[in-house]
């Protein structure tokens, strides 16, 4: 902690966190209480990276902002989109919301996704509301000629929130049954494959992180040594990831959840242990992460 209480990290968030009405522009309704909500937040659309998320404020009789991860933001229209699935009374009332509707929001808030150019083989891994992170790291990548461009799976036992088609580009390495795509990625030249047990047609039959051992075992030695993983979902996933970034000798990100009342670090309230070089030490998910190296919050062994 920094002589006035506060983490340099959160000293650092400082300039690029803003306190703005966000005006709803658009919301979309997807199988399994699943909704996509565009906000027009040009503060936060423009400071925003993949894996910071914004604090609303659902309806003005609900005094408790629901942190939601951004999957997209676009600075030249000033809009961010939001994923969530209805879970309790906050996100109830934001599944509501019309466009022109005004909602208090604070954002972006944490430190996201960190991409370094030594490992150049991205492949990026959502499950469930972790999806979204990964839709956002993989257009931020395409926007800025990230090569070769990453590879994203997948996991959902809910119907996928987003069109989905049969995949021209190639993946050697799935099986035959497994070709769906995301077609906002494939149309970009991302290749995506989806993962679930819940038996959708062209999705592979297990867990995403399986999936992701397939790919990772058809690698050389060489491409291995190119290769750093990105995850987000929850925790048993993550879990598996950090895994198996330890069996294959990979860097590891991960974006954790955690429940969160302030948001910006004052509460401590979404403290986690991770292990550091001078030992174990609590970190605050909403300022200190969400994004940490997968082997300080799942060590080996």
């Amino acid at each position: 902690m920094s002589p006035g209480g506060r983490s340099a990290t959160a000293q650092s968030q400082r300039g690029s966190l803003f306190v703005e009405e966000a005006v709803v522009t658009d919301t979309r309704q997807y199988d399994g209480n699943q909704f996509v909500l565009r906000l027009y937040s040009p503060k936060c659309a423009a400071a925003a990276t993949a894996g910071t998320f914004i604090h609303l404020r659902c309806d003005e009789s609900i005094p408790m902002r629901r942190p939601l991860s951004i999957m997209r933001a676009n600075a030249e229209e000033g809009s961010i989109e939001v994923l969530f699935k209805i879970v309790g009374d906050g996100l109830k009332a934001l599944a509501k919301r019309q466009p022109g509707d005004r909602l208090s929001s604070i954002g972006p808030i944490g430190r996201g996704f960190a991409v370094r150019n030594a490992r150049p083989r991205a492949v990026l891994i959502g499950g469930g509301v972790g999806i979204p992170p990964m839709i956002f790291l993989a257009e931020q990548m395409h926007r800025q000629g990230w090569r070769p461009l990453p590879l994203v799976l997948m996991g959902s036992e809910l119907p996928y929130p987003f069109a989905c088609r049969r995949s021209n580009l190639a993946a050697g390495w799935a099986d035959g049954g497994t070709f769906q795509t995301i077609a906002s990625l494939e149309d970009l030249g991302v290749c995506a494959r989806l993962a679930s047990q819940a038996g959708f047609a062209g999705a592979y039959r297990g867990y995403v992180s399986d999936l992701a051992s397939r790919y990772l075992g058809s690698l050389s030695a060489g491409e291995l040594a190119e290769t750093e993983l990105f995850a987000c979902g929850p925790a048993p996933m993550l879990r598996a990831v950090a895994k198996l970034a330890g069996d294959f000798g990979l860097p590891c990100q991960i974006a954790l959840e955690e429940y969160m009342a302030c948001a910006v670090g004052g509460c401590a309230g979404c403290a986690v242990r991770i292990t550091t070089g001078d030992g174990p030490a609590m970190k605050r998910v909403c300022v200190d992460g969400p994004v940490f190296e997968a082997s300080q919050v799942f060590p080996a062994g």
